[in-house]
């Protein structure tokens, strides 16, 4: 794993997801069932947009997620306080590649001691309730969380979903190794086939 420390939201950090896969974006490739997603054609049009122009296309944020962006520092701070040993240091991270290649990656909302991450939500108080209500991690998130303890080689993911005013919602997910190779697989078949759609346009560039 290759940490890049800078602010999550900042130029540097949309310019170093440039082109990259990330695990915010591997259900665009894999289901969390473990079937290949049907929005992997339109990804990895996005993607190859990017390598081309060098620039990231601009994307639709609504209020709800405005909101979650904002809100992000105090559920930071809430779970350091409700749930994290003293001893337990956080560490808040731009963004973390799987490796030197620097195309695949995550940006954790933290990471928690040596073994664990943070992944945080902060939705509308009906969603949270649902999340209260269901009692688990939603689905939706399965590809995110297990490929962020793919990419930093970790072992667990705290999944937190916070709503000032109500109950607190935190559950650890473990590895799961199977869906992980899955994943991991699926992944690096998709890197492959846009580094070899990109390579002759590149070369062509440094060609000049």
């Amino acid at each position: 794993m290759i940490i890049l420390n800078c602010e999550q939201q900042s130029p540097e950090w949309f310019d170093a997801r440039l082109r990259v896969a990330s695990a915010s974006n591997f259900g665009k490739i894999i289901t969390p069932t473990g079937k290949p997603s049907t929005q992997a054609k339109t990804y990895f049009k996005k993607l190859f947009n990017e390598g081309i122009s060098r620039k990231r296309k601009e994307s639709f944020q609504s209020q709800e997620m405005l909101h979650g962006i904002e809100m992000e520092g105090e559920a930071r701070n809430y779970y350091e306080f409700m749930f994290c040993p003293a001893e337990v240091k956080m560490q808040k991270v731009g963004l973390c590649y799987l490796d030197e290649r620097k195309l695949i990656s995550c940006s954790p909302d933290s990471l928690v001691g040596e073994d664990g991450g943070l992944e945080i939500k902060c939705p509308d108080p009906s969603t949270h309730d649902e999340y209260l209500d269901a009692g688990k991690v939603p689905s939706v998130y399965i590809p995110q969380i297990q490929g962020s303890l793919w990419v930093t080689g970790r072992q667990w993911w705290d999944f937190m979903s916070y709503v000032p005013g109500m109950p607190d919602f935190v559950l650890r997910v473990e590895r799961d190794e199977s869906y992980i190779d899955r994943l991991a697989v699926m992944v690096e078949d998709f890197v492959a086939k846009l580094d070899a759609r990109l390579k002759p346009y590149l070369e062509m560039r440094k060609a000049g």
